[in-house]
């Protein structure tokens, strides 16, 4: 492979193209440069090689008797190489890489990429589990689920779904809240990263905020979503992050309240870009989901 140091590829790719074609102005319009720059390249390789490819004839270039052998190889070694580049193409065309916070991804996501998997099973999903804004595009991302008000710029935004909040727990708290006035006599589970506040809720109830018990903190919200779980307190929840554990019974919304947040989930793409079929097929599939998710959701919130 040494040997390949001493030739330039751009001088090989002009040889075999002038042989494929015919001529140096064939040559010239598939690599879109000059007739004279290509060549210029045939000439400057054959003399790295030491070695005339072709006769300079009053109507073109012909191929020597070396030139015949060492193209045919070398048109085998291009059309290795293509294919090389295709496996390349093929395997970005069959993958699609999501970009969403990790949050969403383990407690909804996940749980049903199966059936993703098997009406698209051609297509390969890898998953990008990241809070931070994904460049769309200069990176292999093709799209992101990002919550937020749906303004990022260089991006096209579709709404998946409007966050709504509200207050959940374990059964055996739930039985002692007779009315929201309770809560004070709760912990309060705060995500102190979170972009919402009780505030907004307690305004939609109708009531005046209470004081909670000091209660857990966590910079994560699954951790605020498994310390509910474990019956630690009241953690102010939304849609997507609390459904499945609603719909199994694990946690439920004891007042049936849900206020607006001003946020949601968006579906976030390149706008510079075209919209592949991959990602087109995704997201008919994720609003599908999101639509089943919500049914079964407005059973598991209604007021005690």
């Amino acid at each position: 492979m040494a040997m390949l140091n001493r030739v330039h590829l751009n001088g090989l790719r002009a040889v075999e193209t002038v042989a494929r074609l015919g001529s140096l102005s064939a040559a010239a319009s598939e690599l879109n440069v000059s007739a004279s720059a290509v060549s210029q390249q045939v000439k400057r390789t054959e003399e790295q090689l030491g070695q005339a490819l072709f006769e300079r004839t009053a109507s073109g270039l012909v191929l020597t008797e070396f030139g015949t052998v060492f193209t045919a190889r070398l048109g085998a070694g291009f059309r290795e190489l293509a294919q090389a580049i295709a496996l390349a193409d093929e395997a970005s065309e069959c993958t699609l890489v999501v970009s969403v916070a990790p949050a969403f991804a383990s407690k909804w996501l996940l749980p049903r990429l199966s059936r993703h998997f098997a009406r698209h099973p051609n297509v390969l999903l890898r998953i990008d589990a990241s809070v931070r804004i994904a460049d769309l595009d200069r990176s292999d991302i093709d799209i992101a689920i990002r919550l937020g008000d749906g303004t990022w710029p260089g991006g096209r935004a579709e709404l998946l779904l409007a966050q709504e909040v509200f207050p959940v727990c374990v059964p055996v708290i739930a039985n002692k809240l007779k009315s929201i006035e309770d809560l004070a006599l709760t912990c309060a589970i705060t995500d102190e990263r979170s972009m919402i506040t009780w505030e907004s809720w307690f305004e939609a109830a109708g009531v005046k905020p209470v004081t909670f018990l000091k209660g857990a903190r966590f910079t994560d919200p699954m951790l605020c979503l498994e310390s509910a779980i474990a019956g630690h307190g009241v953690m102010l929840g939304w849609q997507l992050l609390a459904a499945d554990a609603l719909a199994d019974g694990r946690l439920v919304a004891p007042f049936g309240v849900r206020a607006k947040s001003g946020l949601g989930y968006w579906l976030v793409t390149s706008a510079a870009k075209t919209e592949s079929r991959k990602v087109r097929d995704f997201k008919i599939w994720i609003r599908e989901e999101t639509a089943a998710t919500m049914a079964q959701f407005g059973s598991h919130t209604s007021a005690n």
